[in-house]
């Protein structure tokens, strides 16, 4: 794994339950603000989908973009989150 690869990951692991940051925004924090489409390519290749929640990564004009598992359970995936945070909240 690169260390660009590493700091993407790090920087996706940091994006909170049910929001979505751009490709564009994960570079920045990356330490790279042009390199979107890197970003692109090394969530593509993501190792622990389940994990590092690369889904929560989308294009700059809020269009999901793809994912491992398809754009449709992209977009499920998502809208449970959002779901599930409300319930958190609604718990406290």
């Amino acid at each position: 794994m690169t260390p660009f690869a590493k700091k993407v990951y790090n920087v996706v692991m940091k994006i909170p339950l049910g929001q979505v940051r751009t490709y564009k925004w994960v570079a920045g924090k990356a330490g790279k603000p042009g390199a979107y489409q890197a970003v692109g390519q090394v969530l593509k290749n993501n190792p622990l989908p389940l994990i590092i929640p690369c889904h929560r990564v989308v294009k700059s004009n809020n269009i999901l973009g793809g994912y491992i598992f398809g754009k449709k359970l992209k977009q499920s995936i998502l809208e449970w989150e959002k779901e599930f945070k409300k319930c958190l909240a609604n718990k406290g």
